[in-house]
């Protein structure tokens, strides 16, 4: 055996020492896992490409909490670690706003004002259980602009693992989401056109806000189609998306015409359209009773041509929010069957990771077979009900409990993505106006049409105006605002960002009921077993040992 002189090893030390000092500049990682957690899209390398200055992102995520949540601030941790690998302008620090705080409610009032909302978790400390919050946010400033970055998705129906797994998944989409906000320099256009009854601004302003952050906007009103219909679809394509958004006035030939030709020229459209006309102010009279009528708007053949029938009936559902309801016991809670909570099949980044969104009156969708590429990404539980129209809606025809074979009709499309060459609503017809360079074949195009106005309008409680998708019952927040920004975003994406939403990453989580249930047995497989193994070996190493010097 050849012995090492102390030069040697003092040479092998010193190597070792300058190896690490040179390697410590650099974050190497070789990213093995079969869900490729480690490894950067494509999207988010060319967001960090336009940081050309530092920007600061501070991390609220810091303290003492359960293990879920150390792994929710591991994984964020690593990911901006990457982020800063590829750009050295991030520069990330991790904070408890609360801590050190000599009035912490103040901070809680601030934060919220911001509308960074608190997340309480239970905690266990020396055998006692209590309630503490955590902020699950990080703020981003780059230059002058300042954004939000929320950090956990707490769905309804999920379980805590469930929701760090899927906050997990939505961290690079989210910082990558972030950056862009923050650099990008020529937004996109978005008409919110007016002219047929359409939503106020005021009442959906939550969403026009958000998407503020990504395009410009500007209202579009087509009620100067009738002195220049050819200008108007000139100024139109200006726009790359236009938002109809719950109208209630009937749309002439010449306006479908126009937006028919702006489909053909490429403008993306969302649709949020009622075609029955009830709302729930309706029914507050002495009756609790209303008819429901059909809407006619006039666009049943255009939206044929496209691929879709929207139906003049309501869609009832076991799965739905409740209403309070004055009765003279009081202020009473009714379970609300036009009201579904629509169930995302979770098939497209769109409706993927969202909390599930609250509709109002919606109509049954039936897809057409015409060759364009259909995503069902809203629709209703398996238990549901279609009722025909007109009808009487009466608050007493809900007070009973229904049974549950009355809901047979399965699952109702209430939402839908359209993709492909939509064939013009014109085409073969004669036109209302003669517009040049007519088009019976639009460029490949999308298209999303949702079955309830309603998903974009917002509630009032105390004549102030509620975030958009929050139960002014019961203060449930649900996935509206998320789920009609992805909507815009997939729309108008041309750099893939929306795709990073359909990230999969899958953690491994412990089973705290299997751990309750067989705590005693866990403690001792991992205490006993190795003290067992290493007296056995010890035992046997002992008795060898012994043999061989005896002899």
């Amino acid at each position: 055996m050849i012995k090492k002189t102390p030069v040697q090893i003092l040479v092998v030390a010193l190597l070792l020492v300058l190896i690490n000092w040179v390697l410590s500049d650099y974050y190497l990682r070789f990213d093995v896992t079969k869900d490729k957690r480690y490894t950067l899209s494509e999207t988010t390398l060319n967001a960090l490409d336009n940081v050309d200055q530092p920007l600061y992102v501070d991390v609220l995520l810091q303290g003492e909490f359960p293990a879920q949540f150390k792994k929710l601030q591991y994984e964020l941790q690593q990911l901006l670690e990457q982020y800063k690998n590829e750009n050295d302008n991030i520069i990330f620090t991790f904070t408890n706003p609360l801590e050190g705080e000599e009035n912490p409610d103040e901070t809680i009032q601030y934060l919220n004002s911001l509308g960074m909302m608190p997340t309480n978790i239970p905690i266990t400390e020396n055998g006692k259980k209590s309630l503490t919050q955590i902020f699950p946010w990080a703020v981003a400033n780059y230059g002058q602009k300042t954004v939000r970055v929320p950090l956990l998705i707490n769905n309804m129906g999920s379980n805590a693992d469930e929701n760090i797994n899927k906050s997990v998944q939505q961290l690079e989409y989210n910082l990558t989401d972030a950056i862009t906000k923050l650099t990008i320099i020529q937004k996109k256009k978005v008409a919110i056109l007016k002219g047929n009854g359409e939503l106020s601004d005021k009442y959906f302003a939550d969403f026009l806000v958000n998407l503020k952050e990504y395009y410009r906007l500007g209202k579009f009103d087509l009620d100067s189609l009738t002195s220049k219909p050819e200008k108007v679809l000139e100024n139109l394509n200006k726009f790359d998306a236009a938002i109809i958004a719950k109208p209630t006035e009937e749309f002439t030939d010449t306006e479908k015409q126009i937006i028919d030709q702006y489909i053909m020229n490429g403008g993306k459209t969302l649709w949020c359209l009622d075609q029955v006309t009830i709302d729930l102010d309706s029914l507050q009279n002495e009756q609790q009773a209303t008819f429901a009528f059909p809407r006619k708007l006039n666009l049943d053949d255009l939206l044929f041509k496209y691929g879709v029938r929207l139906n003049y009936n309501l869609v009832e559902d076991m799965i739905s929010t409740p209403i309070t309801v004055q009765t003279t016991n009081g202020n009473m809670p009714l379970d609300w069957l036009l009201s579904p909570i629509t169930v995302s099949p979770e098939n497209h980044p769109i409706n993927k990771n969202i909390n599930v969104v609250k509709l109002e009156f919606a109509n049954q969708i039936d897809t057409l077979n015409n060759g364009i590429k259909k995503t069902v990404l809203l629709e209703s539980s398996p238990q549901s009900k279609v009722i025909g129209t007109p009808i009487e809606i009466n608050l007493n025809r809900y007070s009973g409990t229904l049974q549950p074979d009355y809901f047979n009709q399965g699952s109702q499309i209430l939402g839908v993505l359209l993709e492909g060459n939509f064939t013009s609503g014109f085409k073969n017809r004669i036109k209302p106006v003669n517009l040049p360079k007519s088009l019976d074949q639009s460029v490949d195009n999308k298209m999303i049409i949702i079955s309830d106005g309603d998903i974009i309008n917002y509630n009032y409680a105390n004549k102030k105006p509620l975030m958009n998708g929050i139960d002014p019952w019961t203060q449930q927040i649900y996935g509206n605002k998320d789920f009609l920004v992805n909507c815009m975003n997939y729309l108008l994406d041309d750099n893939g960002l929306i795709n990073i939403r359909g990230k999969e990453i899958k953690l491994a989580f412990l089973d705290h009921e299997k751990i309750e249930t067989n705590e005693f047995s866990i403690k001792l497989i991992n205490i006993g077993v190795p003290i067992l193994l290493l007296s056995i070996f010890g035992g046997i190493f002992l008795f060898v040992r012994k043999r061989k010097y005896t002899k």
